[in-house]
């Protein structure tokens, strides 16, 4: 446990090594690290808003692209999210009605009903809430959405996600008081994002009597 905390206390070095490790082809780690946070329902767990923060942050110190990194960030969450809208389109009905290893069927569940509640939009909003981003695209696969409606909210999503924190990140990493304490700074951001997502959560759950 200590460990992971020095990790994120020292988040900035260890990316730094990670860039100068893999020089540009940490380009393809970052893809690879967002296609699975919102393509696979089982890695929820995986950082989205941190690591977009994040990446920004070091686009303000002149080690990454800030164009490159917006549209490797936003094709692997529009990739992200279509595969896992057509996994939920051809196997979500299953993980309703049957108990599916490493699948917490109680996100699912929470999950459609925050689409029941707001429909389409959902893809747009659960952008910026964590868990219920993974499992949004999975619950408009079972419910059959349209899929050029749901593409439409997809990519709305993704892009104003990613621009979003790739703008925060950029902003706030170029303040030194930020720049020195990034490990506290992503804390913060994951802090406020679980908080959130819990709250929601809690929300869904109480109105639908569960």
């Amino acid at each position: 446990m200590l460990d992971v905390i020095n990790i994120f206390l020292h988040l900035d070095q260890y990316f730094g090594s990670l860039i100068n490790e893999y020089s540009i082809w940490i380009y393809l780690i970052l893809f690879v690290t967002v296609f699975l946070e919102t393509g696979i329902i089982v890695t929820p767990f995986l950082p989205g808003d941190s690591l977009i923060f994040l990446a920004g942050a070091f686009a303000a110190a002149g080690r990454l692209d800030m164009a490159v990194l917006f549209v490797v960030f936003a094709a692997a969450a529009i990739l992200g999210d279509t595969v896992n809208y057509w996994i939920g389109h051809h196997v979500g009905r299953r993980v309703l009605h049957k108990k599916v290893r490493f699948v917490r069927k109680e996100y699912v569940e929470r999950t459609y009903d925050f689409y029941e509640k707001h429909g389409g939009k959902t893809i747009v909003a659960a952008r910026f809430i964590p868990i219920i981003r993974t499992f949004a695209p999975f619950v408009a696969g079972i419910a059959r959405m349209n899929y050029s409606r749901f593409l439409f909210f997809n990519v709305t999503g993704a892009v104003l996600w990613v621009a979003s924190f790739l703008a925060l990140g950029y902003y706030f990493g170029s303040i030194p008081l930020v720049k020195e304490n990034l490990g506290l700074a992503i804390i913060a951001i994951i802090l406020v994002t679980v908080l959130y997502s819990l709250f929601e959560l809690y929300r869904s759950r109480k109105k639908s009597g569960k």
